[in-house]
């Protein structure tokens, strides 16, 4: 397997939520699709809805992509609460860790404070301000 890229819902903020990620992770948008652009007699989209990112794309590192869309009024909320599956960031040294970690905790709450783990990983826990729960982790024997 090449990679394993996440793909996450949110309740019309995508947009939002993957500027905050850009301004941590850095890089450009590979992609960004509004529902309004794909509008047409046969695909009819609400005008509350047409700003809505249909899919957004940021590449992280060289390989990896973090993808989202708003999920549209009719299909119902995502509940930002619920326990999702966690998005794992391997880091490549613990000043990168630490500033993934400072980055994307900042206005969420944390889990586990980044540092030593007794399995010998450098890692921490945390859910970011959209409700995403994200783990940092460095590992030296990689």
């Amino acid at each position: 397997m090449r990679t394993i890229n996440p793909w996450i819902n949110f309740n019309g903020n995508a947009e939002e939520a993957f500027t905050f990620y850009k301004s941590v992770f850095g890089g450009d948008f590979a992609k960004i699709i509004r529902f309004g652009d794909l509008s047409s007699p046969e695909f009819q989209v609400a005008e509350n809805e047409a700003n809505k990112i249909m899919h957004i794309a940021l590449p992280i590192g060289k390989h990896n992509m973090l993808i989202a869309n708003d999920v549209p009024e009719f299909m119902g909320r995502v509940n930002e609460s619920e326990n999702r599956s966690k998005i794992v960031v391997s880091a490549e040294s613990r000043e990168e860790a630490d500033k993934v970690f400072k980055g994307l905790s900042a206005g969420g709450e944390v889990e586990g404070d980044i540092g030593d783990t007794p399995w010998g990983t450098y890692a921490g826990m945390f859910r970011d301000k959209y409700g995403i729960e994200w783990i940092v982790e460095f590992d030296s024997s990689l």
